[in-house]
């Protein structure tokens, strides 16, 4: 049994009823048979009007209505019987247990476990960075100082109700301090950004925010400024008290050189950190021609990993849930990035000249690309048979109105690849890989690709020329010849 807490809140200058419980999608769906049962992102919970009817059928006094208190007293004990009994709080302090624990991308959370007690719910749904796990059944935090500080804060202010219990996660972060101290190895931990600026003076400490606030004003992407805030901050934090617009150009190429020799990192994590060192000290700090003298290493030249077409069809079989294959389907068949599919619009299809609408992508450009009558079908049926019809985006997650996650997405590809037995490394961008390559067996000219892609440079798009079947199947195997192979 799921225990539901009721509780009125205001919220966006509303009367509203929040509901508490544990993740469950079969009430979620009881609530929207009869309420406006709504998500909240500020408050971590769904919510539903705050009407006399609501607060009779769940038990809660009805203010400043004598009348109605009777009814409320009549209508509470009936509902003893069919709700889930509420954990009540014991004069007792509860323990909450602090645990670290993994997501699936393999980042080190503290997993915050205790008897329910609506108190400390309502303390730690306020933290920031919150999140609740369902596989864990507890809610979750980044593993760094600050996160642990505002939760020890939070929990000091009802000392008298709940105490931590630190013994767990303190035993396996000393275990790993200890593993680090036998066998460093600074490009694997689990340091956040968070952390990193811990470590940073104050001085670099405002070389940063400038740097973030540039980013921002020529008006980069989330990504983009997430990556080279990142970079910059690990250059920062080995700098320690040093000032870093005091270095010379020296300086840096022996800093890039002790990336490579003593951090190990890639040869892509080089060039993007060189990248990001580069904006900050040419375009922020005023340094021109900071780096021309500090040489790049090579790339490694990674040729698409591509799926087959009998792969394609087991795996676009594979999902039962038509919203599933519709996210797979109109992937492959338009060549589209994963935050591509998630961001369509129900407006960006266009029915009639049959084709699709990519607006503002990578690199800040739209592009139109085909839509296969075969995909429109699909998408036709999945918006006519969704319980819950999306009304903004086409691909809508749990909140209305919201696009679905890329985490999501590409849990669903790898749900489908492992239902249908392919076993090759690959991810969600092995569609657009596969796409474009068919598409060159098939005689379509690269200029032509290229522009379906939204790709900039046409060398991006020659990588896929390495990869045609044609090719390697019309050049025979010596081997073959040796042996007169029939």
């Amino acid at each position: 049994m799921v225990n539901i807490i009721y509780k009125p809140v205001i919220h966006r200058s509303k009367k509203r009823i929040l509901l508490q419980f544990t993740y469950n999608s079969q009430i979620i769906k009881e609530f929207r048979k009869k309420t406006d049962i709504t998500w909240s992102q500020t408050m971590k919970a769904w919510h539903i009007a705050d009407t006399q009817n609501h607060r009779l059928e769940y038990g809660i006094p009805v203010e400043n209505n004598s009348e109605t208190n009777n009814k409320f007293n009549i209508a509470h004990n009936k509902s003893l019987a069919t709700l889930s009994p509420i954990n009540e709080i014991k004069n007792t302090k509860t323990e909450i247990l602090l645990k670290p624990i993994t997501t699936k991308t393999n980042k080190l959370f503290i997993g915050i476990y205790f008897k329910f007690n609506e108190t400390i719910n309502n303390k730690i749904i306020q933290l920031n960075n919150i999140k609740y796990s369902n596989s864990n059944k507890c809610w979750y935090l980044p593993c760094n100082k600050i996160a642990y500080h505002n939760l020890s804060n939070a929990i000091a202010t009802i000392a008298d109700t709940a105490q931590l219990n630190t013994t767990k996660l303190s035993a396996y972060l000393k275990s790993i301090k200890a593993k680090k101290n036998n066998n460093p190895q600074p490009n694997q931990t689990n340091i956040t950004i968070y952390d990193k600026i811990f470590a940073i003076s104050a001085h670099n400490l405002q070389i940063l925010v400038r740097t973030e606030e540039h980013l921002k004003l020529k008006a980069y992407s989330p990504s983009t400024i997430r990556t080279y805030k990142n970079e910059i901050a690990s250059f920062l934090q080995t700098l320690k008290n040093h000032k870093a617009n005091t270095l010379t150009s020296e300086d840096l190429r022996r800093y890039i050189h002790y990336c490579i020799t003593k951090l190990n990192l890639s040869e892509n994590t080089v060039h993007s950190r060189l990248n990001a060192l580069k904006y900050m000290y040419e375009q922020v700090l005023g340094h021109q021609k900071f780096f021309v003298e500090i040489p790049r290493p090579k790339k490694h030249l990674q040729l698409p990993k591509v799926l087959g077409e009998q792969e394609l069809r087991r795996l676009f079989n594979a999902p039962k849930n038509l919203k599933h294959k519709a996210i797979l389907f109109i992937a492959y068949s338009a060549g589209l990035r994963v935050s591509e599919v998630i961001n369509l619009r129900l407006q960006d299809i266009d029915r009639e000249r049959k084709q699709i609408f990519i607006y503002c992508s990578k690199g800040k450009k739209d592009r139109y690309v085909m839509l296969s009558p075969l995909v429109l079908d699909v998408l036709e049926q999945y918006y006519k048979l969704s319980y819950n019809k999306p009304t903004n985006y086409l691909f809508e997650g749990i909140e209305k109105g919201q696009p679905y996650s890329i985490r999501s997405a590409q849990q669903i590809f790898n749900d489908a690849k492992r239902s249908a037995g392919i076993i090759k490394t690959l991810s969600f961008h092995s569609l657009r890989h596969s796409f474009a390559t068919h598409l060159l067996e098939k005689g379509v000219d690269v200029i032509f690709i290229k522009d379906i892609l939204g790709h900039f440079n046409i060398k991006t798009t020659e990588r896929y020329l390495h990869v045609r079947r044609e090719t390697l199947i019309n050049i025979p195997s010596p081997i073959d010849e040796l042996y007169n192979y029939k």
